[in-house]
């Protein structure tokens, strides 16, 4: 006789179930079949789950949001041979060969990727490769062929004139529709790729405005699929240089589609002096109707990126030791005009917000009111971000022994000159959403609830509130807290009651694959009384027994774990995760003001010292040997 574990016979366990099932089956024969029910429908019914009301943002996702393949002229023309669907396939976690033949692959996937090739005679290179028949039969896209085809020397020149082109604003092929070879195959790709929920892959261009040299460029990205967006084709400087008309551009694919699309800034600290003015390109003064417009289709830009890091410099933040940090700050983006002191302010994120609050304060609109991403800037096709895993963001400055000291914004003046080993690995965006799609993602970027890292996949999350307490970091349901009392990051907070000042909670959490954190920051800038811009940094938490003094900040730094004759590091030091709340103790309800967090993680090694250790070659000097890689979450502002 055939026995279960409590000893029962068969038939008598059989004879239980039975007379369970009839047991129940009274309320299961009640039960109507199972609803799809939205959380917004069941706001008024009470359930025993916690979580069938909730529908704020409780995943965040990691992306790239500017990558260039080889239809980039300035990647497929310079070595990269990595097609559109490599880099998707490297974004995704696969195993991919890189331009110079070496295996790479991402220590996680990303969640999602918007590849951004140049609009400029976007597929060139390709079509040079293949000798494509609409290239010949352009009488300038004959002669580019020959130049690319007479061996290195020619072809340099040939690089050479068409670059001029993009300071003379003329489109050299003119006579054929390039854009319209390439583009609806580009955006049909996208929606191959695409994969609700598991990956994300998103439509985008660069628009390549640079005039005299310095980089005004912004990087477009639209939320539709290839229905919509092979209606119309891309915009590139040729068209125009001024941002003006990249809005109108934006403004009637909606109007002619119904789809949705906006652009973020290039990062400014190459644009000598005109990424984030307080006027518009020709000089003249913003009014509030054009700072509404800026603000309405450029809600983002890039704070760090592969040309250096863009939240401040140590000219503009004297008394922020973190300031300098990555820098590229020499020239504009040709190496063809040196840097001056004045022009700082007007390309650096904290400047920046400064100036739109000062904007605001004159016309009632802020122009840069942003939030922040990050992104790799790759011109490889690989979305390489990692210190240890760096295969450069062009295909000449791939992994190799030799590659410290090539030229990156090769210049006349050697002062003006940027190599290899100035390359950042950076950046990263990390987007709060419920869910891994291209409209989730979209409305995340759009409402400013983002945060850019230079690479790690560390995790940041801010809301701020009048009436936040003691403790309320630390509870179980910090989100459904934080939306409950407060705004997140990218918001605005109304004016409190009397005599209230901000309140401020936040997290971050180092990424599981990497390091430590070394502390939180918040970052507040104003405009005080006497009309002038102010800023101040306030330490709010820390890792280890290090204490805050009474100026908001502290002093002794985390230490370092870095060896950099081995190129490791330990996690002996730092938190896995800090929290911290926090009240602004100088608040004036009367002055304008933003608040953004700044995490930082202990020192890691640096991928030049990776470099050394593997190639067996000296360290560069130029840059140090440790970095301490952070995030930026967007900001949140008050408004009297």
């Amino acid at each position: 006789m055939s026995k279960h574990d409590d000893g029962l016979p068969a038939s008598t366990f059989r004879s239980a179930c039975l007379s369970l099932v009839l047991a129940l089956m009274p309320s299961m024969a009640l039960a109507e079949p199972a609803s799809d029910l939205k959380p917004e429908d069941m706001s008024s019914t009470k359930t025993y789950s916690p979580y069938a009301h909730q529908n704020f943002p409780n995943q965040v996702f990691f992306g790239d949001m500017h990558i260039h393949s080889n239809l980039s002229p300035d990647a497929g023309l310079l070595g990269t041979s990595l097609s559109p669907s490599d880099v998707y396939r490297a974004a995704r976690g696969e195993t991919v060969t890189s331009n110079t033949g070496q295996p790479f692959r991402l220590v996680r996937p990303l969640d999602f990727l918007v590849l951004t090739d140049h609009a400029e005679a976007m597929g060139l290179a390709s079509m040079i490769r293949e000798s494509n028949p609409i290239l010949l039969s352009s009488k300038r896209g004959r002669e580019v062929w020959e130049g690319f085809n007479g061996g290195p020397e020619s072809a340099m020149k040939a690089f050479g004139k068409l670059l001029s082109y993009t300071e003379i604003g003329k489109d050299p092929f003119s006579d054929i529709d390039m854009a319209g070879s390439i583009w609806p195959d580009f955006v049909k790709l996208a929606d191959t790729y695409n994969q609700p929920g598991v990956f994300t892959a998103m439509t985008g261009f660069e628009w390549t405005s640079q005039p005299n040299g310095n980089n005004l460029h912004r990087i477009v990205v639209f939320a539709d699929g290839a229905d919509k967006t092979s209606r119309v084709r891309p915009f590139s400087l040729f068209d125009s240089q001024d941002p003006a008309d990249l809005w109108d551009y934006m403004e009637n694919y909606e109007a002619l589609t119904g789809g949705r699309v906006f652009a973020h800034v290039h990062n400014g600290n190459l644009s000598n002096g005109l990424a984030f003015t307080a006027a518009t390109i020709d000089g003249t003064p913003m009014d509030a109707a054009y700072a509404a417009r800026r603000s309405r289709w450029e809600p983002i830009m890039e704070i760090t990126q592969m040309k250096g890091d863009g939240e401040t410099h140590p000219t503009l933040s004297p008394e922020d030791e973190f300031a300098d940090f990555e820098r590229w700050d020499v020239s504009n983006l040709t190496g063809s005009a040196p840097k001056k002191p004045d022009m700082l302010r007007y390309e650096y994120a904290r400047s920046a917000l400064l100036t739109g609050l000062e904007v605001e304060a004159k016309v009632g609109a802020n122009p840069y009111d942003f939030g922040f991403n990050g992104t790799s800037d790759s011109h490889t096709g690989l979305p390489s971000t990692g210190e240890e895993n760096f295969f450069g963001k062009f295909a000449g400055t791939e992994p190799s022994p030799d590659r410290h000291n090539r030229d990156v914004i090769p210049a006349a003046d050697p002062k003006l000159r940027i190599i290899t080993a100035q390359e950042s690995a950076s950046g990263l965006t990390g987007v709060w959403a419920r869910e891994n799609n291209r409209g989730e993602i979209f409305d995340a970027l759009m409402r400013k609830e983002i945060f850019a890292t230079t690479g790690t996949r560390l995790r940041v999350r801010l809301f701020a509130g009048w009436d936040f307490k003691p403790g309320d970091e630390l509870v179980p349901d910090f989100a459904k807290l934080g939306y409950t009392r407060g705004v997140p990051m990218g918001g605005r907070l109304q004016s409190g009651s009397t005599g209230a000042a901000p309140t401020f909670i936040v997290r971050a959490q180092r990424d599981p694959d990497w390091a430590n954190l070394d502390r939180i920051q918040i970052i507040k800038g104003w405009i005080g009384a006497d009309g002038k811009a102010k800023e101040r940094i306030y330490d709010v938490a820390l890792s280890g027994d290090r204490k805050i003094g009474e100026d908001g900040r502290a002093r002794t730094p985390v230490g370092s774990t870095v060896n950099v004759q081995t190129a490791t590091f330990t996690n002996t030091i730092g938190a896995p995760l800090l929290s911290a709340y926090w009240r602004d103790p100088d608040f004036d309800p009367a002055q304008r003001a933003f608040y953004y967090v700044r995490v930082l993680e202990i020192p890691t090694p640096r991928w030049t010292t990776y470099d050394s250790v593997f190639f067996k070659v000296p360290l560069p000097e130029r840059v140090p040997p440790t970095v301490q890689d952070r995030a930026y979450s967007s900001p949140v502002w008050y408004s009297p």
